[in-house]
């Protein structure tokens, strides 16, 4: 599996992370988006790599990220990655509340 999508809500979390970043430093922006993309690229070679939180959802799992979880679900098209969000929140409410 080489192939990844991310989502809607994924490229919108990531807007946000960056205004943010581009308002406080610019290279830890940069250094976000780059590291980022590199989990991405690990995740289509290794989607397994992640921890499952079948507790919360049967096909979801996450992979952490500085202060963030990247989750993701493999479907038939391929990896998808899914909202990422500050790993404090509490999860479960997060994705009763977007399902």
């Amino acid at each position: 599996m080489n192939q990844y999508i991310i989502s809607t809500e994924a490229i919108r979390d990531m807007e946000q992370i960056l205004d943010y970043l581009a308002n406080t430093n610019i290279s830890t922006g940069e250094k976000f988006l780059e590291e980022f993309g590199k989990k991405c690229r690990y995740l289509s070679q290794f989607p397994l790599m992640g921890r499952s939180y079948r507790e919360i959802r049967p096909s979801l799992r996450g992979l952490p990220m500085k202060n963030y979880i990247i989750f993701y679900r493999l479907t038939e098209q391929g990896l998808e990655i899914m909202p990422f969000i500050k790993g404090e929140r509490d999860l479960e409410a997060f994705f009763f509340e977007n399902p």
